[in-house]
Parts: C-alpha cells; sequence; structure tokens
C-alpha cells in the first residue's frame, strides 16, 4: 500500500465511497444529502492542510485522509485529522496506516497533539484504532449524535498528545 497526496484527478475514484459513507449517517455529522461540488472542496484541502489516499498495487484507491489544523490563531498547534476507507477494502490495515501516517505529518510539521472532535461513540472500530495508537477519551457529548439506527448517541472528543 502507498500513501500518496491526493489529486483532483483522484476524486472520482474517492467520491463513490465517500458519498456511501457520508449517505449512511453512522459516523460523520456531515449533511446526508452532502452535494459532490461541496464534499470536493470540504475533502479536497489545500496547503498548509494536505488530504492523501491510500492506494494498492494497481493504483486502486483503498482509502483517503485529510489532515489540517484544528483551530486556528493561538489554537493552531492543534492538529486533526479525519479518514474514510472504501467499504470494499476494509479490514486491509489502510485506516491504521491511515492514521499512522496523519500522525507521522502532525508530528513532523511541529504540531504538539492531534485532536477529533467528533468521533460517534458507536463506531467502535475507529475508537479501538485510535485508542491503540495514544489516544483517550477526554469527554462525551451525550446524545452529541443523531445515529439512523440506534438514536441519539455519544459523540467522543480524543486526544493524541505528540
Amino acid at each position: 500500500m502507498l500513501i500518496r497526496e491526493a489529486t483532483t484527478e483522484d476524486w472520482p475514484a474517492i467520491w463513490p465511497f465517500f458519498h456511501e459513507i457520508v449517505a449512511a449517517g453512522e459516523t460523520f455529522t456531515y449533511p446526508l444529502d452532502l452535494g459532490e461540488g461541496e464534499a470536493r472542496s470540504w475533502w479536497l484541502l489545500e496547503s498548509p492542510n494536505r488530504t492523501v489516499v491510500a492506494v494498492d498495487d494497481d493504483r486502486t484507491i483503498l482509502g483517503t485522509a485529510k489532515m489540517n489544523t484544528n483551530h486556528m490563531g493561538n489554537g493552531s498547534h492543534i492538529a486533526s485529522a479525519s479518514y474514510m476507507v472504501d467499504p470494499k477494502h476494509s479490514g486491509r490495515g489502510v485506516g491504521r496506516a491511515l492514521c499512522e501516517y496523519t500522525l507521522d505529518w502532525a508530528r513532523t510539521s511541529g504540531f504538539r497533539a492531534m485532536q477529533f472532535n467528533a468521533v460517534v461513540e458507536t463506531n467502535v472500530h475507529a475508537v479501538k484504532l485510535y485508542r491503540s495508537l495514544g489516544f483517550e477519551i477526554l469527554g462525551t457529548l451525550p446524545e452529541g449524535f443523531n445515529h439512523p439506527e440506534r438514536g441519539f448517541v455519544g459523540l467522543h472528543i480524543m486526544h493524541c498528545r505528540l
């Protein structure tokens, strides 16, 4: 697996699984009916922020991550990131590789920590992955997310000191 900078030419391969994940409404706080143009502008970030894709040997895009400052000004020393793995390629370590990549990027870029503002508590695979990489749950916003099957569930704020 290779992780490389995402380009606008990658978007047609990202959009189908991006749309599937967002429309399912289980893990992201994005609008369920998010349009492609707006999604592209939210996901494909400009420098100094970054968006990458994970590809396999035949250049199939397996997943993507975006990494950015979590806040501006005096809070700009904290990074954040988001990840999407094509469901057809889950269970292959793509999410872990992307998360490790973003943590390395944040360290190399001089950030002091990485914070995730809204990890859905029912997304147990992501929570387990993040904890295994050093993240801790700082707090949970009770009923902060309206899950389509489980109703109102908590949103974790997760943090990893770099």
